[in-house]
């Protein structure tokens, strides 16, 4: 059973960086889409940022410019590099692959229209950035 596993969270002060790393095992499964969603407590899951194969990306307005999101296939990891971090950038981080068919390879989303997109999501890491 394919796995995504995420990993680099952690607590920075405003402004520090953070690179989080999300591994693939236990099988196959379609990666031509893979993105980066966030959950801060009592809000819906966002979208991030998603890649698509050859690199085109894509990033919430949040973010642009300041997290960039890549990927090493021959290692089977997602990155995303985070700076100038703020604090309502605090939430759990999860990695997601397996988009289904006729979803959209983008980011924006909320909620059940983010979950719905992918068939398999990493357990999380978390971010917490203090003022």
């Amino acid at each position: 059973q394919v796995q995504l596993v995420e990993s680099g969270g952690g607590s920075v002060q405003t402004g520090g960086s953070l690179r989080l790393s999300c591994t693939t095992s236990g099988g196959t499964i379609s990666t031509e889409c893979m993105g980066w969603f966030r959950q801060a407590p009592g809000k819906e899951r966002e979208g991030v940022a998603t890649v698509f194969i050859g690199d085109t990306t894509f990033y919430a307005d949040s973010v642009k410019g300041r997290f960039t999101i890549s990927r090493d296939n021959a290692k089977s990891t997602l990155y995303l590099q985070m700076n100038s971090l703020k604090p309502e950038d605090t939430a759990m981080y999860f990695c997601a692959a397996g988009r289904r068919r006729g979803a959209s390879c983008t980011p924006y989303c909320s909620g059940a229209s983010c979950t719905a997109k992918y068939d398999v999501w990493g357990q999380g890491t978390q971010v917490t950035v203090s003022s």
